[in-house]
């Protein structure tokens, strides 16, 4: 009774945040002009950023397995990635991170979770700089003040510091195990569990002390978010056909921001609010600018849910399944740590 009430409290925050937001969108936008500027949309463009999205996919598990120094298959990566981005699209605390690691590790055979946990850390980290640098770039565009790029620089610089950090510890792996175990003197418990981890957690960092490898990490990563905001480009103009393309670099970025933004799973609301208020910094069309994010939603939803579905239902899983499995094995954590 004491978890459940626990974990109400940490989705509650959430959950008002994005009733809040989907609230205000429905004041502000008149449903019947949606209704109509979805029915006449261009779906040539819609289908094409659709196909772009299942691209998009297999570029972001290309992404993950160069971090993995490529000893999972491709199509274990794959799968996992699509399961990943299901869980986080309909399970509470970001479950999908944890889930794609667990579950990966579970196919992999080689590779253990805490091996796996900083190649996402990684990779979040980078999407965190490079979600930062496209919103600075279309800053400029929309508002005319020198001091608007101030909150950027300082998201993009926190990022920038904590992949420094991520590498000052990858390249210092034994001084930082020596302190934890030294610190840790006096905890045997943590000391027997974190060690290990640690161990394995920085044997993952280790990606970061090879140079051709993280090129090469950053070579997919920037085609990933090119296709991202050529799709994203396409859903605006089938509703905009007048739009450049700095309003789907200024959207894609509001809307990496806007999932970072504590909500209900899958950024309900976040997500729609942040692409709402980005377009209607070149159309005071409120309406048409909601078709667009819920064409965007439907995007984000669907290479995750095709893919997802596939994969979980291949290895004889459900999401209620995972959710118990992950639940476990989080609460097995903490007892380990407490013991």
């Amino acid at each position: 009774m004491s978890e459940s009430r626990n974990n109400l409290k940490r989705i509650l925050p959430g959950l008002l945040i994005s009733i809040l937001l989907i609230a205000v969108i429905l004041y502000f936008v008149d449903i019947k002009t949606t209704m109509d500027a979805l029915s006449k949309a261009n779906y040539v463009l819609i289908g094409i950023a659709f196909v772009l999205s299942f691209i998009w996919l297999t570029v972001r598990a290309i992404v993950w397995r160069t971090l993995l120094r490529d000893k999972p298959t491709f199509k274990d990566v794959f799968f996992t990635e699509g399961e990943g981005y299901l869980l986080n699209n309909f399970l509470p605390f970001r479950l999908g991170e944890i889930g794609r690691a667990f579950l990966l590790s579970r196919k992999s055979g080689g590779l253990t979770f805490a091996e796996i946990i900083p190649t996402i850390v990684i990779e979040r980290v980078v999407d965190l700089i490079i979600s930062a640098v496209v919103f600075l770039a279309a800053l400029p565009y929309v508002v005319n003040s020198e001091s608007s790029p101030t909150l950027g620089y300082v998201i993009g610089g926190v990022m920038v510091f904590g992949l420094v950090l991520l590498y000052i510890l990858a390249r210092n792996n034994q001084w930082a195990l020596d302190l934890f175990h030294k610190l840790s003197a006096r905890l045997p418990a943590l000391q027997k569990v974190g060690g290990s981890f640690l161990e394995s957690f920085f044997q993952g960092l280790g990606v970061l002390t090879d140079g051709w490898l993280f090129l090469r990490f950053l070579f997919w990563m920037i085609l990933n978010w090119a296709i991202a905001l050529l799709a994203y480009y396409l859903m605006v103009l089938a509703f905009f056909p007048d739009a450049q393309p700095i309003w789907a670099v200024f959207g894609l970025g509001m809307a990496a921001f806007g999932g970072a933004v504590p909500s209900a799973p899958g950024a309900v609301g976040t997500f729609e609010g942040a692409v709402v208020f980005a377009l209607t910094r070149f159309t005071t069309d409120e309406s048409t600018a909601f078709a667009a994010a819920l064409t965007m939603r439907l995007y984000n939803y669907l290479n995750s849910t095709v893919i997802g579905m596939i994969g979980l239902t291949s290895e004889g899983q459900t999401l209620s399944g995972v959710y118990k499995q992950l639940m476990n094995f989080r609460n097995k954590e903490k007892a380990e740590e407490t013991s």
